[in-house]
């Protein structure tokens, strides 16, 4: 699905496109819920905090909560754009329809994918721990309510503009 002839025709773009998209507006999306949530005090971190202290932190730059913000915003609307389109790509590869009716599962599937990642991978590495826990002994259940969130956001996405 994804050979030369398919990519020249523009066959894969506008699904491409529509995937970053989705993604990007269902991870801006579940980054501000979280910060909400987090200034409620309901949540003990926020994405966007995390996302953008970890930024000026590995360029070793000083920064204000505005900057933290403003940086955190924009990382998690490109990583989740990019994780949009990457599902796009996967289901193209697998020549898998994306917004089929069992297509709800595989986006559940890649979602639990991206979740466990977020936990075993992306928040050690932001220095926030295993499972996240130097934010919060619950951080993995904040995280399983973002992504869900993202899920049905995301496949919501895909089913009004692929469709």
């Amino acid at each position: 699905m994804l050979d030369s002839k398919h990519l020249a025709e523009g066959g894969i773009m506008y699904p491409l496109i529509i995937g970053f998209l989705s993604g990007a507006a269902s991870g801006v999306i579940m980054g501000l819920l979280s910060h909400v949530l987090f200034l409620l005090k309901i949540f003990k971190s926020s994405l966007i905090t995390v996302d953008g202290s970890f930024f000026f932190r590995t360029l070793k730059v000083n920064s204000s909560s505005q900057s933290v913000f403003a940086a955190g915003l924009l990382i998690h609307l490109v990583t989740s754009g990019v994780f949009g389109a990457i599902y796009i790509l996967a289901t193209s590869f697998l020549k898998l329809d994306a917004t089929t009716v069992g297509s709800s599962l595989l986006i559940s599937l890649y979602i639990a994918l991206l979740y466990l990642s977020m936990l075993i991978i992306a928040l050690p590495i932001a220095g926030e721990g295993f499972l996240g826990r130097k934010s919060g002994a619950f951080t993995w259940f904040e995280q399983l309510i973002l992504h869900v969130v993202f899920a049905l956001l995301y496949y919501g996405c895909l089913k009004t503009f692929l469709i």
